[in-house]
């Protein structure tokens, strides 16, 4: 029997045909048990994708992500086309950036609308510093590119980059790192953000046979060969945090996760840790993650630092709305860059429903004094249901629809949850959601 693609489950997926413009949730009662099969990593899936690509030789990946983000890469992958177009994949454009740049590419490589507004300058820099020949086809700085073929990069073998730019910039120049003549010596300035990604990809590498060394902010790959060798991803933690928030908003629940590995590479495992704060206990048992939910353990006030795991935010912002708990976060410097400006969309949605989110001022003398967020006030519900949109971003809807547990709920452009986790739809009805 052929195996579906994750873009064969998108159009099969009986809840995202149906949708049109909004979706409708509710909850008739707070009690939730059920099993969960999470689909796998798209950021591992990824990584190995282009590890694939750099191989000798192909080899297998088995449970890759059903993501639309995860698809589109395949598909550009194998592409014989001389223009190329990412959507609104971030990851895909940014690694497929430092791979056509060393696979001798010409062509263009665009995007979305929004894809043309999220930075690239950094790292196609870095790269013509290396010998690509990349430039800009509208404004500076950002897509769509213009590859001229150059087969083989090979002018240098060190560069230097911000730290606190995208860490996909980084892990795209360190997955190419290895079949460079020189290798590749990266020197990282200041403050390393999302740095569990950065070894999640260097992990990676090593599985597929590529060593490095790492001491204090320089990164060191010499010239070596990727091994092929089969691979299994594991299951996507962003997408278990969002049951996480439904285990928090629930009076009881036995939620069961299947798919994730108790000893991940994932930054975002971290959301097990978080969520104790608001009531949530998780244990593995077997290859199922059990979620339980303790009332009396929630604190009045979660105090949190997303730089290294700025996915989670939305997720957890919004379980501290609905708990009334008190946020106090910091770290979020990345999110303004992303699919959408999600501080500021998260800002405006949960203002209509009375909680404020924003930034506070920190009058102090001390350099290493930060700036933080927070989210405070009653959530109420005025309207019958409240509508929410989404800022064409996956994560705004699936972290806002927990809360259909306190009220009926509207969210617009449901589809948008296609880029990560196709059947979100589908997976929460399945454990007693209403979704029209």
């Amino acid at each position: 029997m052929k195996k579906r693609s994750g873009e064969d489950h998108w159009k099969k997926n009986k809840i995202i045909e149906s949708l049109k413009e909004q979706i409708f949730l509710s909850r008739t009662n707070r009690s939730i048990s059920g099993t969960v099969h999470l689909a796998g990593s798209k950021s591992i899936s990824n990584r190995v994708l282009i590890i694939r690509a750099l191989c000798d030789q192909p080899f297998e990946i088995f449970g890759l992500a059903t993501s639309k983000d995860t698809q589109t890469l395949i598909n550009l992958l194998k592409a014989n086309e001389n223009v190329l177009d990412a959507g609104a994949a971030g990851t895909t454009f940014r690694f497929l950036t430092a791979y056509l740049a060393q696979s001798g590419f010409s062509g263009v490589l665009t995007g979305s609308e929004r894809m043309k507004q999220r930075p690239i300058g950094e790292l196609v820099n870095a790269l013509n510093s290396l010998g690509a020949k990349i430039s800009y086809l509208d404004k500076t700085g950002f897509p769509p590119l213009q590859f001229n073929a150059v087969h083989g990069l090979k002018e240098k073998s060190y560069i230097r980059l911000s730290a606190d730019i995208s860490s996909q910039f980084i892990s795209a120049l360190l997955l190419i790192a290895p079949t460079l003549p020189h290798g590749l010596e990266i020197e990282l300035e200041g403050k390393i953000v999302s740095r569990p990604y950065l070894m999640m990809t260097l992990h990676l590498m090593e599985v597929f046979g590529v060593e490095h060394s790492w001491n204090d902010q320089i990164i060191e790959v010499l010239p070596q060969k990727y091994v092929p060798t089969d691979y299994t991803v594991e299951a996507d933690w962003s997408a278990a945090s969002y049951y996480y928030s439904i285990a928090a908003l629930s009076d009881t629940c036995d939620i069961r996760l299947k798919g994730l590995f108790e000893q991940s590479i994932q930054g975002d495992q971290a959301i097990s840790k978080i969520m104790e704060s608001l009531g949530v206990n998780s244990r593995f048992q077997g290859d199922l993650l059990h979620l339980h939910k303790e009332n009396n353990q929630v604190k009045p006030v979660l105090k949190y630092d997303f730089i290294e795991c700025p996915d989670l935010a939305q997720t957890v912002i919004v379980a501290c709305a609905g708990l009334n708990v008190e946020g106090r976060f910091t770290g979020l410097e990345t999110l303004f860059i992303k699919e959408t400006d999600r501080v500021h969309a998260m800002q405006l949605e949960l203002n209509k429903v009375g909680c404020n989110f924003g930034p506070e001022t920190i009058e102090s003398t001390d350099e290493n004094a930060k700036a933080y967020y927070t989210i405070e006030g009653n959530i109420h519900f005025e309207n019958d249901p409240i509508l929410f949109d989404t800022y064409e971003d996956h994560r705004m809807a699936m972290a806002l629809a927990p809360l259909s547990l306190l009220h009926p709920i509207t969210i617009n452009d449901p589809h948008v949850v296609i880029k990560s986790y196709p059947a979100f739809w589908e997976d929460i009805k399945s454990i007693g959601f209403r979704c029209e």
